[in-house]
């Protein structure tokens, strides 16, 4: 695979493909391309008539979805399914989603030019509508794919215009009757596998120096958009420790017991991160000399073992309640939303390392700790796998720094493991 990670006209096509469009979804910083949007649409029509141009055969799916193959394979009767999403959030970057779409259209375009043979026939997917951004849902297409999309996430309403998604879909001619019935509107048996290329959105393959990894799976989580830790108001200055109930105090001795417990299991070879993003108290109500009588803060935890999440609720109810005794508060944590994690195919995994491994000379795994499609095949059955590209500065920012050299090296690894090179 050395052949394509240094071939010039390929890496020429992949930059055709990220520059092409980015100008068509310019925003006043990075891009904007909304989920079931015209310029959705618009950059579904650009990269139709760019694979046609390079000799590729194009249809559309009943969710007007892409998908592209070698016109030898289009109307094979079950295939190996690779791909992303195409629409980014608000202000992003250009590569979150798209970089996977144009790995399947440079693993696609590399065979017809070469003559290479797939060990399977392979399809391509252009996806509609990932990034929970414009919905507050994520994973809409895929999950309209798979028949798993829920009554509430057909019924959300848009951030801007404030129309149902149902409302979208029609206006798309997509027919809804399938999908509130939660049947896939494709015919989930002939997807053999599904593969998806990702820019990384953490630090790791930048700090360790890797262009590409293979992933394990992604982590699922339980979070809590909203826990309230209530005390008692008081004078800063006149009450004793032993006689405060103070909810920032509170949560200070809750993070830290959390990190202990993080620190304990990372230490221990278990999968585990925890945010606190959102902290504070009311700046209307509180304020220098005033000890707070309630704050309000968001906790994500995320992990891809299911006993670990269980761990972690349990223990998470655990300390607040001895917080609670012990500094006169309490907790109120509204509602749990959770997603289950999903783990990749064991034969892929081994699959995409060693390809990895031939592509260049060495493999690394590493899990997921954002969410992607591939969880929602996964979910469905169908076996899946994902592939890593190094990027700086994370992901969903107009800042996302992946460069060309590395997106060819994680391209090279999908071709290796689709042709079954020895």
């Amino acid at each position: 695979m050395k052949d394509l990670q240094a071939d010039p006209a390929l890496a020429s096509l992949a930059e055709e493909i990220f520059d092409g469009i980015r100008a068509l979804s310019p925003d006043a910083a990075g891009v904007s391309r909304p989920a079931f949007s015209e310029v959705e649409t618009a950059t579904l029509d650009w990269l139709a008539d760019f694979a046609r141009r390079n000799g590729l055969a194009v249809e559309e799916d009943a969710g007007r979805n892409l998908l592209f193959s070698l016109p030898e394979d289009a109307e094979a009767e079950s295939w190996v399914l690779i791909g992303s999403h195409v629409d980014s959030v608000p202000m992003g970057g250009n590569f979150d989603g798209l970089a996977g779409v144009a790995a399947g259209l440079i693993v696609l375009i590399r065979a017809a030019r070469t003559g290479s043979r797939f060990r399977r026939p392979v399809k391509c997917l252009a996806m509609r509508g990932e990034e929970s951004a414009w919905f507050g849902a994520c994973y809409l297409g895929s999950k309209m794919l798979t028949g798993s999309l829920p009554a509430d996430e057909l019924a959300a309403t848009h951030k801007t215009d404030g129309r149902p998604l149902r409302a979208h879909l029609d206006a798309l001619g997509i027919d809804t009757a399938p999908i509130a019935a939660n049947q896939p509107i494709c015919d989930l048996s002939k997807i053999e596998a599904y593969l998806e290329l990702h820019i990384e959105q953490g630090p790791l393959l930048v700090e360790r120096n890797i262009p590409a990894a293979v992933v394990s799976g992604i982590r699922g989580n339980f979070r809590h958009r909203q826990i309230r830790c209530i005390g008692q108001a008081g004078h800063s200055g006149a009450v004793p420790r032993a006689y405060r109930h103070d909810p920032v105090l509170a949560f200070a001795e809750l993070m830290h017991r959390l990190d202990d417990t993080w620190r304990h299991l990372s230490q221990t070879g278990r999968d585990l991160v925890l945010t606190s993003g959102i902290v504070g108290t009311d700046p209307t109500r509180h304020a220098i000399s005033r000890i707070p009588d309630e704050l309000a803060f968001s906790l994500d935890i995320r992990s891809q073992e299911v006993e670990v999440l269980d761990q972690m609720r349990a223990y998470l109810r655990e300390q607040m309640d001895d917080i609670a005794r012990s500094r006169g508060v309490s907790f109120d944590t509204g509602a749990e939303v959770a997603v289950a994690p999903a783990l990749m195919d064991p034969q892929i995994i081994a699959g995409l390392e060693a390809a990895m491994t031939r592509a260049t000379g060495d493999h690394f795994t590493m899990a997921s700790g954002g969410g992607h499609d591939a969880a929602i095949f996964a979910q469905a059955g169908i076996p899946a796998g994902m592939v890593f590209v190094r990027n700086r500065n994370g992901s969903h920012n107009p800042d996302e720094a992946m460069e060309i050299g590395d997106f060819m090296v994680g391209t090279a690894v999908l071709s290796a493991y689709l042709e079954g090179e020895e």
